[in-house]
């Protein structure tokens, strides 16, 4: 038994503090890279990080090792948080607000640079949130978590070729979206 299962059966039994703080610092790097990559804000990924552990750990009795790995597991969970957040009323509320103080200025040139990267992602995800759930998970999972067609087709548990379907069905809007805007 690897020391990760290990780790996830004694939080079943004996709800082992242990155990889950360990299986949260394996993944939680990842976890936040993951989510940052999709919001560019640092207080709202530690709190999305935050809850997905939360989730997780609520969670573990249902996991299956049968069915998925532990890391696919958790992705699944994250990828479902950050869907629920971009429909939420709170992100549509504050993205009629963007605060000059997410920026950090060095130079105007960088400045300048960093607004536009901001910008164009912002508009890429604001495109991508209007896509239904499945094809939202398979982009967030193959362009954030560079996850292959296969893996994702694992974690999604439908065949690899749907899963290149939407994927390149949602690059199509985007890109047309794009051109449009």
């Amino acid at each position: 038994m690897t020391e990760e299962l290990q780790w996830i059966k004694q939080i079943r039994l004996k709800s082992n503090k242990t155990a889950a703080n360990q299986l949260i610092a394996k993944y939680y790097k990842e976890m936040y890279a993951y989510v940052y990559k999709q919001t560019l804000n640092k207080e709202l990924s530690l709190d999305l990080t935050q809850e997905i552990f939360i989730r997780v750990l609520q969670s573990i009795d249902n996991y299956d090792e049968r069915k998925a790995s532990f890391r696919t597991w958790v992705y699944r969970i994250a990828t479902y948080r950050i869907v629920d957040y971009y429909r939420s009323k709170y992100y549509k509320y504050n993205s009629l607000v963007t605060l000059i103080d997410d920026y950090d200025i060095e130079d105007d040139e960088d400045f300048t640079i960093s607004v536009e990267y901001k910008e164009d992602v912002e508009k890429v995800m604001e495109i991508a949130n209007k896509l239904d759930i499945s094809n939202q998970q398979v982009l967030r999972l193959k362009l954030f978590a560079d996850y292959t067609f296969k893996e994702i087709s694992e974690i999604l548990q439908v065949p690899e070729s749907t899963v290149k379907t939407k994927y390149y069905s949602a690059i199509r809007k985007i890109k047309k979206d794009l051109e449009e805007w």
